[in-house]
């Protein structure tokens, strides 16, 4: 059950129409799941007025992301959306009622949305670590191979939550490092879970494809558009070769051969050379560690949706195999 509170704050005076002014300038409503933004809807509509592009940390399919800074020191994303059509209040605020339910370690916690004439602008909990993207392919200071561990094993339990274990179950539909968001301590969660199915109702069948991210989809998502579990498995898979390799899905140097990160991994495979699909920058890497979590990424991006497996045997695998590995010499990924 989703305990939360509306509080109306109707805006007088002029609308300036900078930033998001003109979004909660006209009148517009906060929703507070389970209490826990200590603030006055006046207070958050306030400190809402203020945002303009200075504020963007980030933007992408569902819409612009902005850093809300509060008075008494704590940060919050701001993820910006704007209406599609005349019935898509109800609807949405339906769906992030339910949203706003679900907590957990390694999920990005909805807190609030503001319901305003012209968007919704949903309020989570703000990441230090920025997203695993960034991580991986944007920041100069390495990630380390036992950091990439960790954040494969909390972005598996984050999605086997999602699939099994919450109510009602959830299909993410766009797993990809840009979705994966690193607290201080480098610790992932899933972040935009639910979001793509909402905005594929509200739009058309097309928008499963258009909200996925190529090179993560599988290949029956891309030929249906159907999503399943067993497709955000895939996505999954996709997700810790990249982690593993330090690559992009569609890195250049696969594309320029016609492939993508799985046709890479495919055709070193057929070669018994799948070791060097490790970033070269990693150290200490065990052989056994690292064959464990190879095998359980090509099971989850077997061309056979009915043979992948279940994000909650992936999260058992990988607390079996890989989070308490057996003693191994260490596999030097410069070598040969």
């Amino acid at each position: 059950m989703c305990f939360w509170g509306c509080f109306l704050y109707k805006k007088l005076g002029k609308n300036d129409g900078k930033g998001l002014a003109m979004d909660v300038g006209g009148g517009a409503s906060i929703v507070m799941f389970h209490g826990d933004l200590p603030y006055s809807s006046k207070d958050i509509i306030k400190k809402l007025e203020t945002l303009n592009e200075e504020h963007v940390i980030g933007a992408g399919g569902f819409g612009t992301v902005y850093k809300l800074a509060m008075d008494d020191g704590n940060v919050f994303a701001l993820k910006r959306i704007l209406k599609l059509n005349e019935g898509f209040d109800r609807f949405f605020e339906r769906e992030l009622e339910i949203l706003g339910s679900i907590k957990h370690r390694y999920l990005v916690n909805l807190r609030g949305y503001c319901n305003s004439p012209t968007s919704k602008l949903l309020i989570y909990d703000y990441l230090s670590g920025g997203s695993l993207d960034e991580a991986l392919h944007e920041k100069a200071e390495l990630l380390e191979w036992d950091a990439r561990i960790n954040i494969i094993m909390g972005a598996a339990k984050g999605l086997a939550y999602l699939h099994h274990d919450c109510s009602p179950r959830i299909i993410h539909r766009d797993i990809k490092s840009s979705n994966i968001l690193l607290d201080g301590n480098l610790e992932a969660r899933v972040s935009d879970f639910g979001l793509a199915k909402l905005l594929e109702d509200e739009e058309s069948h097309i928008t499963t494809i258009v909200a996925g991210t190529f090179g993560y989809l599988a290949p029956e998502y891309m030929q249906s558009g159907r999503a399943t579990e067993k497709t955000d498995v895939y996505s999954f898979g996709v997700l810790m070769l990249e982690v593993i390799s330090g690559k992009r899905p569609t890195d250049a140097s696969f594309i320029e051969k016609g492939l993508n990160i799985v046709g890479w991994l495919n055709h070193l495979i057929t070669e018994d050379r799948q070791r060097e699909i490790i970033d070269v920058n990693c150290e200490g890497v065990e052989s056994e560690t690292l064959d464990a979590l190879l095998s359980v990424a090509i099971q989850c991006v077997s061309s056979t949706p009915e043979d992948r497996p279940t994000m909650h045997r992936v999260v058992q695998t990988l607390e079996s195999e890989v989070m308490t590995p057996c003693p191994s010499d260490f596999y030097d990924s410069a070598s040969d």
